[in-house]
């Protein structure tokens, strides 16, 4: 499996919502994300499903993913299990609960998305893993399960996606 972690991209100040919750992508957000969703076609990723937090500026980011990939509808799912502060043990067993998929994709928050990398790289969170907003990380995976379980195949800044 080729499992690919996806901050989300750059939402609004919390100041402005009473709930983190509800905070929506920013207009620069949504555009810097745009040209990161078309340099994927570039790359030649190719998503089966992706897995998203339920929080909105996770929604967004998916489906603006899906969209400019020509994702076919309901590729893209909500999980609670990315939500913060996010609970890895249940989204692998989540995971391993859906039928074989080579490449997934998962949509979520920092510091969730820094330590299910390096809980799935090294056994536990002791690796210093910065993920930027809208930033993407690709491992793969043999057997998928809680612990060291994958190689890390890139992990790349919305600055070098970008400048593709």
């Amino acid at each position: 499996m080729n499992l690919y972690l996806m901050r989300h991209a750059i939402a609004a100040d919390i100041g402005e919502y009473l709930q983190d919750s509800q905070r929506p992508l920013t207009e620069d957000g949504r555009k810097k994300l745009a040209k990161i969703a078309t340099n994927f076609g570039q790359l030649e990723l190719v998503f089966n499903l992706i897995l998203t937090s339920p929080y909105l500026r996770t929604r967004q980011t998916a489906e603006l993913v899906a969209s400019t990939l020509n994702l076919k509808p309901g590729l893209v799912q909500v999980s609670k299990n990315l939500a913060p502060p996010g609970y890895a043990d249940n989204l692998v067993d989540e995971i391993n609960a859906l039928a074989p998929i080579e490449n997934l994709l998962v949509v979520g928050h920092e510091p969730f998305l820094s330590q299910t990398i390096s809980l799935l790289l090294a056994g536990d969170d002791s690796l210093s893993i910065n993920m930027k907003k809208a930033g993407i990380c690709k491992l793969s995976i043999q057997d998928l399960v809680y612990g060291r379980c994958a190689t890390l195949e890139w992990l790349l800044t919305p600055a070098q996606l970008t400048a593709i």
